[in-house]
């Protein structure tokens, strides 16, 4: 399954979440890192909705770019 993640900077670091799994978060200090992070949270999140016999929901959230004049 393919997931949106929401990256954002922070005062010190970066965090990140996911529309479709509230309470997956994760953090790091590079984007990257918290990219990682925020993987391993997800497939840890799946697994654990599993081992307690729920569905996981499917993907629904979509991510794109507006650009606006500054």
């Amino acid at each position: 399954m393919r997931y949106a993640i929401v990256i954002e900077r922070a005062e010190n670091n970066y965090s990140a979440y996911v529309p479709d799994l509230p309470g997956c978060v994760a953090t790091g200090h590079t984007p990257e890192e918290t990219e990682r992070e925020i993987r391993e949270a997800i497939e840890l999140h799946l697994a654990g909705l599993k081992e307690d016999g729920l569905t996981p929901p499917l993907p629904t959230s979509q991510v794109d770019y507006v650009e606006v004049a500054a």
